[in-house]
């Protein structure tokens, strides 16, 4: 029993230090945010590695969501011939919970993991701490642009995914269903509300925070060489995808 309960203790500190030093640093991102503390070449180069880089990814993505969701929801519509809700069923499951999930694990597994290999790569090599010797914050110089590139270009890719999702639910309806664009996309702007679009775009904003926040966390507190980074980008991506389907639980449920 003794060492269970040690095994149990050990374990629920662990997570306590993880969870308070993860509170710490996003308070720290969101300041540094506010008064714009960061370096704008930094800040550029981040914006176009997260963003343009990952726009292919996010199109392909969101263009099989789309069709998976038309998929699912037109075997019940084509059961009732109930063809003029095929586009608020489908869209209602891609913008609300479908869309912003699926681009969120996707980035956490790209970009998260990238940033995580990168930080952690420059601390088990001594540059973050060549960095303090010349006396530059790592926080507004690395940190605090990668924040912002992250968060700001997944809200971003979110809303280019939504997009992007109903086109290929709309294509695969026709091809598929017979059920033409027209009818597909006036099914959505009948029924679909902008709160259903705002739903997905909120998560999408907690989503990144998290990725940018853990990604951070674990790059810059990587140790042990090689081994340690790949650790690091292990833990980053398996913390971001709890961390995902936790706020998507708890935002689901405030805004139902």
């Amino acid at each position: 029993m003794s060492a269970l309960l040690h095994v149990v203790g050990t374990v629920f500190l662990a997570v306590a230090e993880t969870v308070g030093a993860l509170t710490v640093l996003v308070f720290q991102l969101a300041w540094g945010t506010l008064r714009l503390q960061m370096d704008p070449m930094e800040a550029w180069r981040n914006l176009y590695k997260v963003g343009v880089k990952s726009f292919p990814i996010v199109v392909v993505t969101a263009i099989l969501v789309g069709a998976i969701m038309v998929i699912q929801t037109g075997q019940l519509v084509a059961e009732f011939d109930a063809f003029g809700l095929l586009g608020w069923g489908a869209g209602f499951a891609t913008l609300r919970e479908v869309g912003p999930v699926m681009i969120g694990l996707m980035f956490s597994g790209r970009v998260g993991a990238n940033n995580t290999a990168e930080l952690g790569t420059m601390k088990v090599t001594e540059q973050v701490d060549a960095l303090r010797a010349l006396s530059i914050d790592p926080l507004p110089y690395l940190l605090v642009p990668r924040f912002v590139a992250i968060v700001s270009m997944m809200v971003l890719l979110t809303i280019v995914g939504d997009l992007t999702a109903l086109a290929g639910g709309a294509l695969t309806a026709k091809v598929l269903l017979g059920v033409e664009p027209a009818l597909f996309y006036h099914s959505i702007d009948e029924y679909l509300k902008l709160g259903d679009f705002l739903n997905g775009l909120a998560k999408a904003l907690f989503f990144g925070v998290a990725i940018a926040t853990v990604s951070c966390h674990y790059g810059m507190s990587t140790e042990g060489g090689a081994v340690g980074v790949g650790r690091s980008v292990n833990n980053s991506v398996v913390a971001s995808a709890v961390s995902i389907f936790l706020f998507d639980y708890v935002i689901t449920y405030v805004l139902k």
